[in-house]
């Protein structure tokens, strides 16, 4: 752990965090929601968490102190809202998750695609998708609903190796996650 606790400065808007989950990535996790969301879709999850004046602003060192509390934690997903509404402050806490050993789960509204595209203008979301390891991509589509499906909603969404789809600059779905 090279980053105390203590160094990690920053701040990020939040609508709330689960503290232990086993649906929202592969092993027990820590998952924080991120305040704030422009797809609004139908049925989602989370309405709460559209309003991006709502929620409430929450020091990237108190997420950590939650996340260095269980030992046996694999890693961390980024939930919403849409985290790539809040990227770069969410920078500072995925280093700090991965400096420890930690892996990255993200879902977002935005397709891989889209992603890229955003990419292209804004730094924080460019670097945040090298920090992530599995992202699950693609608005939640009340009509494709399926509650079978691991880790996602929709049969539209993807849950994609996030290091390889960007070395191969497309989309790669994850292994046992088609």
């Amino acid at each position: 752990m090279d980053n105390p606790i203590s160094d990690i400065a920053g701040t990020i808007r939040i609508s709330g965090i689960a503290r232990q989950s086993v649906v929202d990535g592969p092993g027990l996790r820590l998952v924080v929601f991120t305040q704030g969301c422009p797809h609004l879709c139908p049925g989602c999850h989370n309405p709460e968490t559209h309003d991006f004046g709502g929620g409430y602003d929450c020091k990237i060192s108190r997420i950590l102190e939650i996340y260095d509390a269980n030992p046996l934690l694999k890693g961390l997903t980024i939930s919403g809202g849409e985290p790539f509404c809040r990227a770069g402050e969410l920078l500072p806490l995925c280093r700090a998750v991965l400096e420890r050993g930690g892996n990255i789960v993200c879902y977002s509204g935005y397709t891989f695609e889209e992603l890229l595209a955003m990419a292209d203008e804004d730094s924080g979301a460019r670097e945040l998708l090298y920090l992530i390891d599995l992202l699950i991509d693609g608005r939640f589509l009340l009509e494709r609903r399926d509650l079978t499906l691991r880790f996602r909603g929709s049969l539209n969404q993807r849950v994609l190796d996030l290091p390889v789809s960007l070395g191969k600059n497309a989309p790669v779905w994850a292994k046992g996650y088609q």
